[in-house]
């Protein structure tokens, strides 16, 4: 469990870091404390209810900073809009009309939003198959055929690929600006309303929406009730603690929390608990040694990680296309949303989520007569 959700995405966060600003020593270190939140949490939230809480860094999360605008501030004022991002979490879990408020985002919006902050990523390997068909060939057969088998194991199969092409292509291994035992770096936050409307709001949006909530209804279809005000709020704190440090988003888990919860985890439920807070002990195993996983991510060509990225992406972009055009009263706004957020423009300094949002919200809305649902 730990190997699927680290691995079969690390390479969107360090995308979405060193989108932001972040150095190598930043990204590594944010890298680690995704990790590490990540991991003492589930241990915590696992224990606290006696239930398998799977928590998980925000993957969609990543990819909306990916193909974000840097902050004219620079990484420290990535920094501050994460810190909203977190603060506006924390007050879900503790003033419900906060979680209403996510929750009513019609899900055709929330889907075709995620859709369009994905297609950009999903399209780097196609893009970067003229200038290096040796690494993206192997790549792409590797993850096709690890996929047919077993769906989980084609993004670390084609990652275990990239790391074998990249150490065959030559140079070695720089670890002077991480280290392999990973050093935490702190970075003080600056904060600008453009960053925290452009960046923090939709970095909330994406996460509640499509990692929160749908993480809530996970656990709930085994069966399972922790209340979700506790849940949120506890991810909102690790999220502002561990913000200053790089990492941007902790958030509970909707995948990995079946995979812990389903009864091959345990055939006791009572004792499926126990899964979820191993899996957040190798997290923090991982996240120790997030330098040297950064390291090994710069050695490749540039284009492999965005490639090795946009694979890991393509399944998420399939089912929220999917769900974002499954209702044909929505199709419109929805294909507005997904069009303006995969276009990229920035007005007055807000980006394309944001614009997506609310001009196909406008659509939605005409569409239904004012009616929202």
């Amino acid at each position: 469990m730990a190997i699927v959700g680290f691995f079969s995405s690390f390479p969107i966060v360090l995308q979405g870091l060193a989108a932001m600003g972040a150095d190598a020593a930043q990204s590594a270190s944010g890298l680690m404390l995704a990790a590490v939140s990540m991991g003492v949490t589930a241990i915590v939230l696992s224990v606290w209810f006696r239930t398998p809480i799977s928590v998980a860094w925000s993957t969609p999360g990543a990819a909306l900073l990916a193909v974000s605008a840097a902050p004219q501030g620079g990484f420290s004022e990535a920094i501050g809009a994460f810190i909203v991002a977190a603060v506006l979490c924390i007050i879900a879990g503790m003033w419900r009309p906060i979680a209403r408020f996510a929750a009513a985002i019609p899900v055709a919006l929330a889907q075709a939003m995620l859709a369009g902050v994905l297609l950009p990523i999903c399209l780097a390997p196609f893009r970067a198959l003229p200038d290096i068909p040796q690494f993206i060939i192997p790549i792409f057969v590797v993850w096709l055929i690890a996929g047919q088998i077993k769906k989980l194991a084609a993004v670390p199969a084609a990652v275990m690929v990239t790391a074998v092409l990249t150490w065959m292509s030559g140079g070695g291994l720089d670890v002077a600006a991480t280290g392999i035992l990973t050093a935490p770096v702190l970075i003080s936050p600056s904060f600008s309303v453009a960053s925290a409307i452009s960046i923090g709001i939709p970095l909330f949006i994406v996460t509640m929406a499509t990692q929160n909530i749908p993480g809530i209804a996970i656990i709930r279809s085994f069966n399972y009730s922790p209340p979700p005000g506790p849940l949120f709020a506890t991810v909102g704190t690790a999220s502002l603690i561990t913000a200053p440090f790089g990492a941007f988003s902790t958030c509970l888990a909707a995948i990995t929390s079946a995979m812990c919860a389903d009864p091959d985890a345990h055939p006791d439920r009572d004792q499926r608990y126990h899964a979820a807070v191993m899996a957040g002990v190798f997290y923090c195993i991982f996240g120790i040694f997030a330098g040297l996983v950064t390291a090994f991510a710069a050695l490749a060509p540039p284009m492999v990680v965005a490639s090795l990225a946009g694979l890991a992406l393509v399944n998420v972009l399939a089912g929220s296309t999917q769900a974002a055009l499954s209702a044909p009263a929505d199709r419109e706004a929805a294909i507005v949303t997904l069009l303006i957020t995969a276009s990229g423009i920035s007005i007055f300094d807000i980006g394309a989520p944001v614009w997506g949002l609310l001009i196909g919200g406008a659509v939605y809305l005409i569409r239904r007569g004012g009616r929202i649902g």
